[in-house]
């Protein structure tokens, strides 16, 4: 009787047994805002990027490496900072990396040249993996089953509205007082994020310290063999190219004849953003239903399908475009993320950072190969480079996903 007892109240009091339930909404919300203040800086510089070309005299190719010079930060570091992560600790870590984020935010108001602002953009990008990597190991972690999924969609949407907020904010901030002005109420706001977090997110209860350095190597050398992560940083990689290269240059387009739109009304380009907030959790249904591998090979298709349609003259028809683009990229997204942390069960936070590092590459990529496109045959070619990478993403899917249902049901 007494061992029944004793039994019961350990299953009671255990860390798992806390963590699996259902996530409570404050909860969600919590894991939501690290998604939203983590990507709030990094892609916010493309809503002004027309102003930013003639206030310093850069070219295309200029303007797109300013956006990849933080996408390349993340990229670098994303796999260094899981290790360390492992070594510290979760909470304290995305807490510290929130409050690191605001100032490079800050400084890039007094950039005197596009060569600083290139800089505090790369030093922005040393954070983010602080938040990203890390929060998604706490989730595997702390949670199992249908938790997972939940609270992933939950970060991935928050991640998405993150990076609508950051355009939409700067783009119309720049026409009330300034860009420069626009980046100090962003590190003010980034500031506030991490003080919510460092109350509301709880403590880790399941991480286990591994600070053997011999130890990660080896889980590193077992991850670049593991065809789960593998597959998942290429599929990564061809994402975030497509979106960095679609949503980078279609400002330029659009900024010129005929459209000749403002920083404000480009701001409001990205409003298409929060259909991924919408459809992100919704993804979640069709992962159970129908498995990573045949929900990403659908959501390529329909990326493609958008991209194609922003060759029309129209700009309600670029703005539809944009919008089936996006949701294609961000159920794919979310399919990928919830790939790893279903099928990955050591290293955690070392294989997301792989996965990020693999991902933010490619971003860098975008930036960079889609501004030589631009330069060369403006968005026409852009957007034939852009659909060559979505063929290779739909091919990693179809040959390199194993083709399982989700285990998260």
């Amino acid at each position: 009787m007494n061992n029944s007892i004793n039994q019961t109240q350990d299953s009671a009091l255990s860390p798992l047994s806390l963590q699996s339930n259902s996530p409570s909404w404050i909860l969600k919300l919590t894991i939501g805002l690290i998604g939203m203040f983590a990507f709030l800086q990094v892609y916010s510089i493309q809503a002004v990027l027309p102003v930013l070309m003639t206030d310093f005299s850069a070219t295309e190719v200029q303007a797109g490496m300013i956006v990849g010079a933080t996408v390349m930060a993340i990229a670098i570091m994303s796999p260094f900072l899981g290790m360390l992560s492992d070594a510290v600790g979760r909470k304290s870590f995305i807490v510290g990396a929130l409050l690191f984020l605001a100032i490079p935010t800050a400084l890039i108001a007094q950039s005197p040249s596009m060569g600083w602002l290139g800089f505090f953009r790369f030093m922005q990008g040393l954070s983010v993996p602080g938040i990203t990597v890390v929060t998604i190991a706490y989730i595997g972690e702390e949670f199992e089953g249908r938790a997972v999924t939940d609270l992933m969609s939950f970060y991935v949407s928050g991640s998405v509205f993150g990076g609508f907020m950051g355009r939409f904010l700067l783009g119309h901030l720049h026409e009330l007082i300034g860009w420069r002005q626009g980046y100090y109420v962003m590190a003010a706001m980034t500031l506030i994020g991490a003080l919510w977090v460092g109350k509301m997110l709880p403590v880790s209860r399941c991480f286990e310290a591994n600070p053997n350095f011999r130890s990660a190597i080896q889980t590193l050398g077992e991850h670049l063999t593991n065809r789960y992560v593998v597959t998942a940083c290429l599929l990564g990689a061809c994402v975030l190219f497509s979106l960095v290269g679609c949503f980078t240059f279609i400002n330029l387009h659009l900024a010129k004849t005929p459209y000749e739109l403002s920083t404000g009304q480009l701001a409001n380009i990205f409003a298409v953003y929060l259909i991924g907030v919408v459809i992100t959790p919704l993804s979640t249904t069709l992962l159970r239903r129908f498995g990573a591998a045949r929900t990403v090979r659908v959501a390529v298709i329909v990326s493609m399908m958008g991209v194609l349609l922003t060759l029309v003259t129209p700009l309600w028809g670029i703005i539809v475009g944009l919008a089936i683009m996006s949701t294609g990229v961000f159920i794919t997204q979310a399919a990928t993320i919830s790939y790893i942390a279903v099928n990955v069960k050591k290293g955690r936070s070392l294989a997301s950072g792989l996965y990020y590092m693999g991902y933010y590459a490619g971003g860098t990529l975008g930036a960079w190969l889609c501004g030589l496109a631009y330069a060369r045959g403006e968005w026409k070619l852009t957007i034939w480079l852009l659909l060559l990478v979505q063929v290779l993403a739909l091919l990693i899917a179809s040959f390199g996903m194993i083709k399982t249902k989700n285990r998260a049901t």
